[in-house]
């Protein structure tokens, strides 16, 4: 019998770094504790850009893309895990330095694993995906800084992606007054469905940030980063805090100091991809309690493996709205 099955394999030529459709062994994954059987996966910006060769996110070649997954395992040798339990993973370098899980198949480290909250079929899991397990995340982090809904309202930008569309959605149940940034007006219905109250163009952030403006938000969740970020910290509201997750515009930030010496705004770091299993954990609790799933799964696109070499460059041009479900056995 083959022990060959479907993936998305990223390679490296003259030409540079690209990703297609294509069949590996299983007997040549790498070392992990734990196999699993892939059942769904999902499209993050970060994997839009590993497929495309767009930024050097894969480092190892050829790698299998995908830096999530969920499944049932199929071995273990790991006591926490066995046979048929449904499973999840998120970052930890997968599609970047391991392989990961746009494929029917995988093999990662027990660690890496998060069982699937009850409330969630692995499909509704992948719906959420490693873009709705940063939001969460960033949610954790506001809280810790402080933040509630009587200090004011808090600002998305990159709304319509998914980091944003998740972030909306929790905020929103969670009783904050949600600003949502955008460069799609015609997305304006869907980010109201979401729970956001107000809607803002993003070129009202894209421009040079002043040291100081209006304070206009008790806090935000930045997806987009470089002069976005600068002009969202320019806006805080005293005491304020500003939760980064993303680089969408660009990794550099030029802004001022003015934010933190005379607002004594908080700028909280988010990072998914090595968040110690403890926290991992948390927030998958607290997305399993916290996110109105319906209204994030009524918003979502489906598509099978086939269709993630296509869908890579829209997702890098923003033309990808909220999430997309990959359901790797077609």
């Amino acid at each position: 019998m083959s022990d060959k099955f479907r993936c998305i394999m990223v390679t490296k030529t003259e030409a540079g770094a690209r990703g297609a459709l294509g069949e590996f062994a299983e007997s040549e994954l790498m070392e992990g504790d734990v196999t699993v059987e892939v059942s769904h996966s999902t499209l993050n910006y970060k994997d839009g850009l590993a497929v495309t060769g767009a930024a050097p996110v894969v480092r190892k070649f050829p790698l299998i893309a995908g830096i999530d997954f969920a499944g049932r395992v199929r071995s273990s040798s790991d006591n926490r895990f066995k046979s048929g339990d449904a499973v999840l993973a998120n970052g930890w370098g997968m599609g970047e330095t391991h392989h990961g899980g746009y494929a029917t198949r995988a093999r990662v480290k027990g660690d890496w694993l998060i069982p699937v909250p009850d409330k969630f079929s692995a499909a509704e899991a992948m719906a959420i995906g490693t873009a709705g397990y940063t939001s969460m995340l960033a949610v954790m982090a506001l809280e810790a800084a402080g933040l509630t809904p009587a200090k004011g309202p808090v600002l998305v930008t990159g709304a319509a992606g998914g980091v944003g569309s998740v972030a909306i959605a929790l905020l929103s149940k969670l009783g904050y007054r949600v600003i949502a940034s955008t460069g799609r007006a015609s997305e304006e219905a869907y980010l109201k469905a979401l729970g956001a109250s107000e809607i803002i163009d993003r070129a009202e952030l894209n421009g040079d940030a002043r040291a100081l403006g209006k304070e206009r938000w008790a806090g935000a969740v930045d997806a987009v980063g470089s002069k976005t970020l600068a002009n969202v910290l320019s806006s805080t509201s005293y005491g304020g805090v500003v939760a980064a997750c993303g680089l969408a515009q660009g990794m550099d930030l030029p802004g001022f100091v003015a934010p933190f010496i005379l607002r004594g705004v908080t700028l909280a770091g988010i990072d998914s991809v090595q968040c110690p299993r403890p926290r991992r954990l948390e927030a998958w609790l607290r997305l399993a309690r916290d996110l109105d799933i319906g209204k994030l799964t009524a918003t979502i696109s489906r598509a099978g493996l086939s269709d993630v070499v296509a869908l890579a460059p829209e997702i890098l041009k923003g033309q990808v709205r909220g999430r997309v479900v990959v359901d790797v056995t077609r």
